[in-house]
């Protein structure tokens, strides 16, 4: 179950905001942010950058500024658009998995509110891939008594 946990979660971000454009570290920890619950420690996604450019998913080059010293511009390869576009097809899988765990909760605890037993009925209704959740489903809350 390591996949779901956030601190996986960084790389591809990074990688996703170098598609969208190439960036200085300091830039990428700022714009992170809003997608990424991290600390905000730029020494982490200093890290991951050096992880990934190990890994031949990113490149990066001194560049030279006539105001400041020269900073490092890092920009994502082919190799780490390829591992993006796998990554996003595995957060898909995980972001339905979370939409069917947070439905079943979301029915248990309503259930338990209402005061229904928790195995009176089961939801065999099925998502749009055809896989039933078979979440217990109170008596008469969607479905009439004898189904």
């Amino acid at each position: 179950m390591a996949e779901l946990e956030p601190r996986n979660f960084l790389q591809p971000c990074l990688l996703l905001l170098l598609r969208e454009q190439p960036d200085h570290g300091y830039e990428l920890a700022a714009r992170l942010r809003p997608m990424h619950d991290g600390d905000g420690d730029a020494g982490g996604v200093y890290r991951a950058l050096r992880s990934l450019e190990r890994h031949g998913l990113v490149r990066s080059e001194w560049q030279t500024s006539d105001v400041g010293p020269a900073r490092r511009t890092y920009y994502v390869t082919p190799d780490g658009v390829n591992s993006l576009d796998s990554l996003a097809d595995s957060l898909g899988q995980t972001h339905e998995a979370l939409h069917i765990f947070l439905d079943r909760y979301a029915r248990v605890v309503a259930a338990a509110k209402r005061g229904c037993p928790e195995g009176s009925r089961i939801d065999h209704r099925a998502d749009r891939y055809g896989r039933t959740n078979g979440v217990h489903a109170a008596r008469g809350a969607d479905r009439p008594a004898g189904h």
